[in-house]
């Protein structure tokens, strides 16, 4: 999710003591109303706000530093996962306890089970049934339920994330610009060479000089995708179409072939870059921000709760979550302006 702006830059609505509200007014008039010595404590106050910008903008620096740190810690606890979902490695049967809130109803179904496995046994000996690899299109299933990432999927880019083997999101290093990266790992296959396909975010944590006070934390500004090695005739970004022509003097007819492009979830590897006069439009700025949306989520929620999403339970938590937001307000805003900034994103220190 993005921050949602409901006011433009420079307006304000103000609310009489009547609770009628105002038309906007320009703060620079509101300015132009004060006293002299006023307005000079006022530009003070500016001032020391700009340096509170310039503070905050280093804290989130070093929370970046933090969570760097801290993606250490939790990358074997992620290999693991990755090995169990692969099949490279099979849990043991302590790693595999867990205590289910069904728990009592899958008790009371006890016998129905002990009944239905008696008869699976029968079948089995019958049609021995081949013991699945790991868990089968893991990540595939993920994609599929998630509406953000279900949008994207196309019918001809499911057979090639049942090769995904992991996504994994690497943080800059200390010293470098500020960014992550999102890694996503393949098996083998039959589609193209690369073993890893890659999407770098670049992110900036400092007040525009221009408009300091609209700083609000951490935004990503641009991201950069990867060549995708496609093996010949395997690449679903584009698709091939035959069209006539007609010569103008001689009245012939001919049929040519080009390939143009075709939706699919890998054109999220060759993204619409940042703001310069070619892609200076609506459609790209949204396209633009819906990119960053995506890859944020990837980063917060995909890939630290996966088996959650996985079994659908994470799912259910970002409904209600959704609800609630929608609860607290009025109505639903129909007309809005979307920055590119993620929402919440320090989830643990909001």
């Amino acid at each position: 999710m993005f921050i949602i702006g409901l006011a433009g830059k420079g307006d304000h609505v103000l609310q009489n003591p009547g609770g009628q509200m105002d038309r906007p007014v320009n703060f620079h008039f509101l300015e132009s109303m004060l006293p002299k010595v006023v307005k000079r404590r006022v530009h003070a106050l500016k001032r020391l706000q700009v340096q509170c910008a310039n503070i905050e903008a280093k804290f989130y620096e070093e929370v970046h530093e933090l969570e760097r740190k801290y993606a250490a810690l939790y990358q074997p606890l992620f290999d693991k996962r990755r090995d169990i979902v692969t099949g490279a490695v099979e849990p043991t049967d302590e790693e595999c306890e867990w205590h289910s809130d069904r728990e009592e109803e899958e008790e009371l179904a006890e016998e129905v089970k002990e009944k239905a496995a008696i008869e699976d046994a029968k079948k089995e000996e019958a049609t021995p049934e081949e013991d699945p690899k790991g868990i089968p299109e893991f990540w595939l299933t993920i994609f599929k339920s998630v509406d953000m990432l279900s949008d994207m999927l196309q019918e001809h880019d499911e057979p090639i994330l049942k090769h995904l083997k992991d996504i994994q999101v690497k943080f800059s290093e200390p010293g470098q610009p500020m960014s992550f990266t999102l890694e996503f790992h393949f098996e083998p296959n039959g589609y193209f060479n690369n073993a890893v396909l890659t999407k770098v975010y670049k992110m900036k944590s400092e007040p525009d000089a221009s408009d300091p006070f609209s700083f609000e934390g951490p935004e990503i500004i641009d991201c950069e995708g990867c060549q995708i090695d496609w093996h010949k005739g395997k690449d679903v970004t584009v698709k091939t179409i035959k069209k006539k022509q007609k010569h103008k003097g001689r009245g012939t007819v001919r049929t040519v072939t080009k390939q143009v492009p075709n939706d699919s979830f890998f054109n999220f590897f060759n993204p619409v870059k940042g703001k310069n006069e070619k892609t200076n439009d609506e459609d790209s700025e949204f396209t633009l921000a819906t990119d960053f949306e995506i890859g944020h989520f990837f980063r917060e929620r995909i890939v630290p709760r996966a088996v959650l999403y996985f079994t659908g339970e994470a799912l259910e938590d970002d409904e209600s979550f959704e609800e609630e937001e929608l609860e607290e307000g009025d109505e639903e805003v129909s007309s809005t302006t979307v920055t590119q900034k993620p929402h919440n994103w320090l989830p643990l220190l909001v």
